[in-house]
């Protein structure tokens, strides 16, 4: 019983945390939300701290299997928090002054966390889907929490709507796997998928099938990507933060642990759906994000792209692809944090600061932050030397060593596309006069963290090979 508990021992204290918030926050009147807030960001940090005292050189598996406790897990659920914790520090102002500065605001951060931590450590469908359903039902509600606006309750309602079908979708495939292999574990289901007979292997692809369309919504990535756009846009932007960032760790773990693992008996089946899925987000989403003025709007369809980009490492289906995507996955979400953070810090009361035109003449405002922001979109763009360009060449350089030579010069081709939009937000920093001079006034902690976020961004692209090892070493010591 304590190793089963010891696998699980962060997800236990996050759990216990949130309660102990939820509680305190009942008694607190609103003039101290403040503590309420600091409690959730103590409980990040512990949480934190109980996942590096749980590294371990060998994987270790708890509760018959249902928790895999591994050097992917950890590293993955260290990102998640710390992107978390970026969001509740970039948007702490942006929550106060919209009455969004909440304890049940904090509770449900808490919990989606929760959720993305009990994906990325699962080892059954049951795990799987308990940690997926979990993020989702904290996040529909987070999309929705600034009532007093119509933006946001739409976006919910859609978001609600099209991922309570693609959950549907998504347990038919796993009933349907069950059906053919006979058992919910993943380890299991990957050694009958190698002797599975004809019928069997049918209707294992025919589950395949619905899997993979349910990883896809969850990635966001063409066809099923409608939920994206209105989402971000009409979610409060430190939701949008949250959003795009973390869950995006948990789906790249709920990919691996299905497709690299409990189904790398078809992977010649999946590799195929994979290129279609890769293919049109890589050109749907940096050709449309073209004609988009709204900045949140284009950074969804940017994403929608950078995870076609992040689908070209699974092709690979081998160890050097899948830490690939796994570097892709953990650059685009420290670059997404510090996008949405410049967002926040231009945005203040009744002021979203959504346009790429209110980014105009950002350079003459303050030259610090037009030099982050630059960096972002350079970073996003895949110019070197930020750690977007090690990124883009990680996962191309992976696709040309399996022999998708042609995908890879799409991708370049699409990369040499989506360059536009990312610098014409350069450009309206550097060359276009402001049209709002009203100073930059954001928290110092907000602001140092930011400035961090940004030059790390920098620093990785120059030395890239601290992470980009941890990345391999991770996958190597991990069980999937």
């Amino acid at each position: 019983m304590k190793a089963d508990l010891a696998t699980a021992l962060p997800e236990i204290t996050l759990l216990a945390c949130a309660c102990l918030v939820l509680v305190v926050d009942v008694f607190l009147p609103a003039s101290r939300r403040h503590v309420s807030y600091w409690l959730a960001q103590g409980a990040l940090l512990l949480t934190a701290w109980m996942v590096l005292t749980s590294v371990r050189a060998e994987p270790v598996r708890g509760f018959n299997g249902m928790v895999v406790d591994d050097n992917m897990a950890d590293l993955l659920k260290l990102t998640a928090i710390v992107a978390v914790s970026l969001m509740l520090f970039y948007g702490r102002r942006y929550f106060t002054v919209r009455g969004l500065f909440t304890g049940e605001n904090f509770v449900l951060v808490l919990f989606s966390l929760l959720g993305m931590m009990v994906m990325i450590g699962a080892g059954s469908f049951v795990t799987l889907y308990l940690g997926l359903e979990l993020q989702s039902l904290a996040l529909y509600a987070l999309v929705a929490s600034q009532r007093d606006r119509p933006g946001p309750a739409e976006a919910a309602m859609k978001y609600f709507v099209l991922g309570a079908l693609a959950s549907g979708m998504l347990l038919y495939g796993m009933s349907m796997v069950y059906g053919a292999t006979g058992s919910l574990d993943l380890d299991a289901i990957a050694q009958a998928s190698l002797t599975a007979n004809k019928d069997h292997r049918l209707l294992q692809l025919f589950g395949l099938v619905f899997i993979v369309s349910g990883i896809a919504f969850k990635l966001g990535v063409v066809p099923y990507h409608m939920w994206v756009p209105d989402v971000y846009e009409g979610a409060p932007t430190p939701i949008t933060l949250l959003v795009g960032t973390a869950p995006k760790l948990a789906a790249f773990a709920f990919a691996l642990r299905m497709l690299g693992g409990a189904l790398k008996g078809v992977e010649y089946d999946w590799q195929g759906m994979l290129i279609v899925l890769s293919l049109l987000s890589m050109v749907l989403g940096n050709v449309i994000a073209i004609a988009q003025t709204n900045i949140k709007r284009m950074l969804a369809y940017s994403l929608i792209a950078q995870m076609g980009y992040m689908l070209m490492g699974f092709l690979a289906a081998d160890r050097n692809g899948f830490s690939s995507a796994m570097f892709y996955t953990v650059s685009y979400v420290l670059t997404s944090v510090a996008s949405f953070g410049m967002i926040l810090l231009l945005s203040r009361a009744g002021f979203e600061a959504d346009l790429i035109d209110d980014f105009k003449g950002l350079n003459q405002r303050s030259p610090w932050w037009a030099f982050m922001m630059l960096i972002v979109m350079f970073s996003l763009a895949g110019v070197p030397p930020t750690i977007g360009f090690y990124a883009k060449f990680a996962v191309i350089e992976a696709a040309i060593n399996q022999g998708f030579v042609w995908l890879a010069v799409a991708a370049v081709m699409a990369s040499l596309v989506g360059a536009f939009y990312y610098l014409r937000v350069v450009k309206v920093m550097y060359f276009d006069d402001p049209v709002d001079a009203a100073p930059l006034d954001a928290r110092g902690d907000a602001r140092v963290l930011l400035s961090i976020n940004g030059l790390a961004l920098l620093v990785l692209g120059i030395l890239p090979q601290p992470l980009m090892g941890l990345c391999a070493i991770a996958l190597t010591q991990s069980h999937y």
